[in-house]
């Protein structure tokens, strides 16, 4: 919610989900945003955090879901 903006609470998420990836050995941390949530984007990279250009997100929805998931009367 935009009230709760600004108050500290991504950064407290993404530190403490930092701290169980190092302390479980882990080599990575990795979400997703939207390509035009600029303030939230700033906020990642400000931590750190870099894009990963060679990865593309693909989904399924609707009809092509319920095909691939054999709901939509075919075998």
């Amino acid at each position: 919610r935009p009230e709760r903006r600004g108050g500290g609470h991504g950064k407290a998420l993404l530190t403490e989900l930092a701290r169980i990836c190092v302390e479980r050995g882990y080599g990575r941390l990795e979400w997703s945003v939207l390509d035009w949530n600029a303030p939230s984007i700033a906020f990642y990279e400000s931590l750190g955090a870099r894009p990963q250009d060679e990865w593309t997100v693909y989904r399924l929805t609707d009809g092509a879901l319920a095909r691939l998931g054999g709901r939509d009367g075919t075998p």
